[in-house]
């Protein structure tokens, strides 16, 4: 552990929503940190693609509640850098702005800890960039105000000089936290002179692929944002940079958009996928209901070692047996070179190209991606009486492989280079997916559909699955599905996760997303 004048607590902006709009700073950073304090807005992404060594903590905070209040979150920052831990505290937009940033730094200051404050996009120029806004232009707007609408409960603000904003000219407003005080606002601003033709947007959800972007005129604003339930998160836009809108939006209109797509697989495998729906329109939730980690049997590694048949197989039935494998192959045994004894056999696509990242090509693929298949077209189609098989596996692989080949004649040896378990999904991400359900469920095994289970209750899957299509990887994942008491919309008929994307993409009636 560090000592205490070694840390650092990172004071990040993660950006309005889009996981990619962090900096690559804080990016670096927040890989850095062993301890992190993140809020309501912060994309999910962020949060559940950390090591599971980093600690997690919530501090959420949305208008009438706070998780964590702001002095205990404060005392938090301190006792954390005190513990020697690096802190990453992770804030959605930008950490000084409506942010409570500075007054986090003051507090570290106050109490000897070192900081860095690290800028983020605020939601009032990203946000708008992605409703096709722009906060300035040539001949329409030369200056940008940005304000708070709402006002904090633990003190009292001074007022805000609305006539003045309402009187000045070539000017765009923009409004943060204003949703709840927008009738009000809108009040205010024509009281102070402003003309209700004045052109004004609303955007909600700014910068991810459930944003909703509604234009209209200043006098009709509180009208249309009750007429179409607005609500938080959600900018207020005023100004004649505003027309410019149907010219310049660029965000809608993928196969996907709009869509909130459930991810199950673990997040250090599903990096690809998220980057790929989102790409298509889709909001990811990250939902990671199984997780992996390595386990290495040095005596079953010393047995392979001294292999000395003349027919070798190496069989892989998973991407993570790859991964783990080809990590301890060359820590117990140094060389890749040697493999070069060893056939290779592959369950499916995916567990091949796992492969060729290593450089490595499998000599037999089945025709369809099952372990079933796998071992029967092995017996039936290759020469493995008296050969030695090492089943690379995780601790809930079957005896399928084992079973079928030793029936053939072969030796097999079972090596274990992983094990799964049920990760706890980090704090408040519950809350976040009972109050906004996903459209669609992936499933791309039967243990993540048994990591589902364990995190929610029968009542909370009721409410998650009510209205989601649920899209399974293969037959025995969907035969786990069902036995579950859900009901599979799609099952992918080349079992990988990309021909599952397929589906969904065809299914929801839009074009592929081949080639984007």
């Amino acid at each position: 552990m560090r000592q205490y004048g070694d840390s650092t607590v990172y004071l990040i902006g993660a950006g309005p929503g889009d996981p990619d709009l962090i900096t690559v700073r804080g990016r670096e950073a927040l890989a850095a940190c062993d301890a992190v304090v993140y809020d309501n807005l912060v994309p999910g992404e962020l949060v559940v693609s950390l090591p599971e060594s980093v600690e997690r903590y919530y501090a959420g905070k949305q208008a009438g509640r706070h998780v964590m209040p702001q002095e205990e979150i404060n005392r938090l920052l301190v006792k954390l850098a005190r513990e020697g831990r690096n802190v990453a505290r992770l804030k959605g937009g930008d950490p000084l702005l409506f942010g409570r940033g500075g007054e986090e730094a003051r507090f570290l200051r106050d109490n000897g800890v070192r900081y860095e404050i690290i800028p983020g996009i605020t939601a009032g120029i990203g946000g708008l960039a992605y409703a096709g806004i722009p906060c300035t232009d040539r001949t329409r707007a030369s200056h940008v105000t940005f304000v708070t609408g709402h006002k904090a409960g633990d003190r009292d603000d001074p007022e805000m000089p609305w006539d003045c904003f309402a009187a000045a000219q070539s000017g765009t407003l923009v409004v943060y936290m204003g949703v709840s005080e927008a009738t009000d606002i809108v009040e205010s601003l024509l009281s102070g002179g402003m003309p209700p033709h004045t052109p004004a947007a609303v955007v909600e959800r700014a910068t991810v692929p459930t944003q909703r972007v509604f234009t209209t005129r200043l006098g009709r604003l509180p009208e249309v944002m009750l007429r179409n339930n607005v609500r938080p998160p959600a900018l207020l836009c005023i100004g004649d940079v505003v027309e410019l809108q149907p010219l310049i939006e660029w965000y809608g209109g993928r196969p996907l958009f709009g869509k909130r797509i459930m991810v199950t697989r673990p997040a250090d495998q599903a990096q690809d996928v998220y980057r790929t729906l989102r790409r298509l329109g889709a909001e990811v939730l990250p939902y990671p209901t199984i997780a992996t980690r390595e386990i290495t049997e040095r005596d079953v590694w010393a047995n392979i070692d001294v292999i000395s048949a003349e027919k070798q197989w190496l069989v892989f039935t998973s991407e993570n047996g790859v991964r783990y494998f080809i990590n301890q192959f060359t820590n117990e045994m140094g060389d890749l070179r040697r493999l070069g004894r060893f056939k290779i056999a592959a369950v499916g696509a995916g567990t091949a190209r796992a492969l060729k990242r290593s450089s490595l090509v499998p000599d037999f693929v089945p025709d369809k991606a099952t372990v079933a298949d796998l071992a029967k077209q092995m017996k039936a189609k290759l020469d493995i009486q008296d050969a030695v098989v090492v089943r690379v596996q995780g601790n809930l692989s079957d005896e399928t492989v084992p079973d079928v080949l030793s029936s053939a004649g072969a030796k097999v040896i079972r090596l274990t280079v992983y094990e799964t378990y049920n990760p706890e999904w980090p704090p408040g991400f519950k809350e976040r997916l009972l109050a906004n359900p996903p459209d669609v469920i992936m499933f791309s095994s039967g243990s993540t559909v048994y990591g589902f289970g364990r995190r929610l209750s029968e009542d909370e899957i009721q409410m998650v699955t009510r209205h989601a299509r649920i899209v399974s990887i293969g037959p025995m994942t969907s035969k786990h599905i069902r036995e579950h008491g859900m009901k599979v919309a799609l099952e992918a008929q080349q079992h990988s996760i990309p021909a599952m994307v397929d589906e969904i993409v065809s299914y929801l009636g839009q074009e592929t997303y081949e080639g984007l």
